[in-house]
């Protein structure tokens, strides 16, 4: 007797697959067609494959193996973790964890430390300790459970591992594969079939055809452990086979989607066309009025009053030129003449002035400048006159530029005294 039938997997959506444009030339066998975009899996292959994986499980288990059931999508979180918990075996609903197969020892340490938790719980410890720290240790075991609740008693490396979706669960596999431990998987159009040790060609998107293969596997471990296997019940779902990857939904879906946009778009063009006639009907009745033209005949004698104001004008010569084109246009002329008046007088001031003050400052200059070599030449001559007392009276800078003015060297370090003594 088949461990499943032909309905099940169809009335579950097994049958389908990602869309054509995204999909792994490796799984064309798997493929048996494809429609509006969306490849079909041959669901004859499915049934086969199957069967291969529930026997080689079945194996693995009547040997005294253990089974580690790995689902991190949304879709796969529920299934896998009742499932798990139904046959006895491992499970991991959360992030996978790192190391959680190469490095099982490290691992080991955490779920110990959760045992410790949870016995300081039962132990009564809580009650003695501060509650600021009890919801410290609280939040630490809450987060434990959540990542390592399903292997906490998992004592070594399991014998086998199934997992949903390999893109997924890429991480698992490699650490799996790394140890030699047999991956059975639920394996899309669009996965690489090489990754998985069993393959089990189907949809792993869909809640109900992951629900079904996980069904089967885990009856695959209770009958090996030789409990009974139960009826497959599924929920049941009106909106049929879901499709909840982006990557099924073929060309001719996206543009359904667009439908609902159109009806919205008509209706807002019902009032721009009760808009565009009620434009239609305004200029109509404006036209009337305009056919007589009294308001141009009354502007064209305001025109012409301005006229004798143009004779004050040309006391500014430069927009002397702007008004012969402004003559139809008086109002414009009359404030480009007030702002153009005062500019020109504000800039020439200041440009005569400059120049008056440079060369002022320049002359005085060059007058002080003899002044100050004067009393330098009277200097030079009293040195050859001084006394010591007269060395004496003078200060330590007089006497270094006595020195430099005989032509001494070296004074700039020496003392007064030696200044003294050298200039004797």
């Amino acid at each position: 007797m088949a461990v499943v039938s032909m309905k099940q997997l169809l009335e579950s959506g097994v049958h389908f697959g990602h869309a054509t444009r995204r999909w792994n030339p490796k799984m064309a066998p798997y493929i048996f067609t494809s429609r509006n975009g969306i490849y079909i899996i041959d669901l004859k292959k499915t049934a086969e494959e199957i069967e291969k994986a529930y026997q080689s499980l079945f194996n693995i288990v009547q040997e005294g193996g253990k089974v580690l059931f790995v689902g991190t999508k949304k879709q796969a979180q529920e299934s896998i973790r009742d499932e798990a918990v139904r046959c006895g075996q491992f499970y991991v609903d959360q992030r996978w964890l790192g190391g959680t197969l190469t490095n099982f020892k490290t691992i080991r340490r955490r779920i110990k430390r959760l045992h410790d938790l949870y016995k300081m719980e039962t132990d009564g410890i809580f009650e003695k300790l501060p509650k600021k720290e009890v919801l410290q240790l609280k939040h630490e075991r809450d987060r434990l459970e959540k990542f390592l609740g399903g292997i906490k008693e998992m004592k070594k490396v399991p014998e086998a591992i199934y997992v949903v979706d390999p893109r997924k669960e890429r991480n698992a596999i490699l650490e799996a594969r790394k140890l030699g431990i047999p991956v059975f998987g639920i394996v899309d159009t669009n996965c690489d079939p090489d990754d998985v040790d069993h393959i089990i060609p189907a949809n792993d998107d869909a809640i109900r055809a992951v629900k079904l293969i996980t069904w089967v596997m885990a009856n695959a471990v209770v009958e090996a452990q030789g409990g009974d296997v139960e009826k497959f019940e599924d929920e049941p779902i009106t909106s049929g086979p879901p499709r909840r990857d982006r990557e099924r939904a073929p060309y001719r879906a996206r543009e359904k989607t667009q439908a609902p946009s159109g009806p919205g778009a008509t209706t807002k063009t019902k009032p721009v066309k009760d808009v565009a006639k009620e434009t239609e009907t305004a200029p109509v009745e404006d036209a009337q009025p305009e056919a007589p033209a009294p308001a141009p005949e009354k502007e064209t004698p305001v025109v012409e009053k301005p006229q004798p104001v143009k004779k004050s004008k040309p006391a500014a010569k430069a927009p002397a030129e702007d008004t012969q084109p402004d003559a139809p246009a008086p109002a414009p002329e009359k404030e480009a003449a007030v702002v153009e008046k005062p500019k020109p007088v504000k800039k020439s001031k200041p440009v005569a002035e400059t120049p008056v003050e440079k060369k002022a400052s320049a002359e005085p200059a060059k007058e002080e400048k003899p002044v100050e070599k004067a009393p330098k030449a009277a200097k030079t001559k009293a040195p050859d006159k001084l006394t010591e007392t007269q060395l004496n009276d003078m200060t330590v800078a007089d006497l270094r530029a006595l020195a430099k003015e005989r032509g001494l060297t070296g004074y700039s370090s020496l003392k007064k005294a030696e200044l003294i003594d050298t200039l004797k």
